[in-house]
């Protein structure tokens, strides 16, 4: 089954939703402020993303500027700071048959439709 890690304050996880709503396949909304992914979550996204952590940082958040910028921090650091405070993971995140996306822009997500 697909599942979107979604924020609905956010315009571009909205417009990642309306997508999925659109393809007509069934999916999974994972609201990822309420429910935090635990630490082995959040690695295997990023392993799905084949990314690494930083890159999964909304490193234009104020908590991130405030708290985290300028600093070194190990993977597992940066990880640990976006299970504290959920607000610094990118959205939305779309994963389907153990591939995932960012989706920004909000198009990326048909690829892995």
């Amino acid at each position: 089954m697909i599942k979107i890690y979604h924020n609905p304050r956010c315009r571009k996880s909205r417009e990642g939703l309306q997508l999925l709503e659109n393809s007509g396949k069934e999916f999974e909304i994972i609201k990822y402020l309420e429910t935090v992914p635990s630490e082995a979550e959040l690695t295997e996204i990023i392993n799905l993303l084949e990314i690494t952590p930083i890159q999964l940082v909304r490193k234009t958040e104020k908590i991130w500027k405030e708290n985290y910028k300028g600093k070194t921090l190990s993977d597992a650091e940066i990880i640990k700071a976006m299970i504290v405070n959920p607000k610094l993971i990118e959205r939305p995140i779309v994963i389907y048959k153990n591939k995932a996306i960012i989706g920004r822009p909000p198009s990326n997500i048909l690829e892995i439709l």
